[in-house]
Formats: C-alpha cells, structure tokens, sequence
C-alpha cells in the first residue's frame, strides 16, 4: 500500500489499480483526484473539499463513490446512493480498502465560530487521517497524519496528540500555510528533537510517497 500527499490536506492510498483519495480540497495539487476509486472527505471547509469539483469528477466517472459526514452528503443532492453519509463508530469498503470512522466535530477555532462536523478515517487499519481534528481513534494507529498547523492548533497540543496515538510513525499534513522556517521550526519540536515525543515525525512534499 502506497500513501502520496497531494498538498495541504489531501492524500491518495493506493494499492495495484485501487486509488482512494482523501480531503481533495482548494490547495490540493491539480489531478489528485485523476483515477479515483473512491473519496473520503472529513469535512466541508473548502481546504478539504471543492464541492463543484467533486461533483464534476463523480460526473465525469460513473463508477466513482464518496464517503463523508451527513452536511457535506447534504451538498451533493442528486447523486442518490454513490454519497454515503457515515458518523464516529461506522466502518466501511471504498476501494476495496476497509475503513473505520472516528470522531464527530471540526476542533474549536474560536467560541464564536460555529463548529461543523468532522469524520476521521483509520484505511486498513494502516493509516489515520483526522480531518481537523485531534481525534485519538482508541485502536492502535501505524501511520498517524498529524494536522500540522491549523488557526485552531497549538504546538503543546499537537505534541500531546503524538503522544497519545502513540503511532509507529507520523507524516505532516494540514501544512500549506506554512513557509520554509514554520516547516523547519515544527520538526525540531515533533521529531526526535523535541520535547520527548516518542513516535517517529516526517514530512510528504507535495508528491512523494511513502510504502506504508
């Protein structure tokens, strides 16, 4: 199983000619979604899906089917059953991979600002994408994508999130607002420079992938 980021939030866990891609947002690399089998999405902020360009890709491609939360199912009326809404205990096959959902809301960006839902997907049992969120799915966790820098994110929480995952390894995404320095400055804080976080921290460039 291969896992390739596609910038900011958006990765693709591919295995032969099976190709799930998750969270194609506004900052996603052009052609993320060429090829699809299925789509995960964790919520409806534009840096995780576009709905016209999702819709325009299930309308292209018959055979494709997204899996998301009931507000952003909502936004896609009309496409009957090939948008499946699914909530924190569902489990799930899109693309052939097995899929377990966890969590419920978008992480609080300020009092004031509504939150919205926001589903967290562990792909065969590998590999977990939280969404916006740090949401600990309760299972062991091989390969953890840590939000890295968020308007509702600081550092202490991130490195409490590593630690109680507790993952074998973990890759940066959730990062393109970040410069060359921020990226630098997160990872000696993540990695094994850090303040005793245990699990070993990365990062994807936008089209490199990694055997998981």
């Amino acid at each position: 199983m291969e896992l390739t980021k596609h910038g900011h939030a958006c990765v693709v866990i591919s295995d032969g000619d099976r190709r799930l891609v998750v969270d194609p947002g506004a900052w996603t690399e052009a052609g993320a979604l060429d090829g699809a089998s299925a789509v995960l999405v964790t919520h409806e902020h534009p840096d995780h899906v576009v709905p016209e360009q999702l819709r325009a890709a299930l309308e292209a491609h018959p055979a494709l089917e997204v899996w998301t939360n009931p507000s952003v199912a909502a936004l896609f009326e009309g496409l009957g059953s090939r948008v499946h809404a699914v909530g924190d205990g569902d489990t799930l096959t899109a693309a052939g991979f097995e899929v377990q959902v966890h969590g419920e809301w978008h992480a609080e960006i300020h009092p004031d600002i509504p939150r919205v839902r926001n589903v967290g997907f562990l792909v065969e049992g590998q590999v977990f994408h939280p969404g916006d969120a740090l949401t600990v799915p309760g299972t062991p966790v091989p390969t953890l994508l840590l939000p890295l820098h968020a308007p509702w994110s600081k550092v202490a929480e991130l490195i409490d999130y590593v630690r109680a995952v507790d993952a074998d390894q973990a890759f940066a995404v959730h990062d393109g607002l970040l410069n060359d320095t921020g990226l630098g400055l997160l990872a000696g804080l993540l990695g094994e420079r850090g303040p005793g976080t245990p699990t070993p921290y990365g990062r994807l460039t936008p089209g490199e992938s990694v055997e998981l």
